[in-house]
């Protein structure tokens, strides 16, 4: 397997990975005509906004815990 084959699978890996939201498919074909530079940019950007996602769950559930407490 090259390494543009890993990356496009790491992206839909990636994309498959957030509870509550139906798989994603990619068809390769689409994402094979960008370099490995763009694709690694593009799995960047969704660990990135994964994190933003994580970071506003922390907020929320310690925001939680505070109005349960009171």
């Amino acid at each position: 397997m090259s390494t543009k084959q890993q990356l496009i699978i790491d992206i839909q890996q990636l994309l498959n990975n957030h509870e509550n939201i139906s798989a994603t498919s990619i068809n390769p074909e689409l994402l094979a005509f960008m370099d490995e530079k763009t694709l690694i940019s593009i799995i960047g950007s969704l660990l990135d906004q994964k994190e933003t996602h994580l970071e506003a769950d922390s907020e929320w559930l310690e925001q939680f815990k505070k109005d349960k407490n009171n």
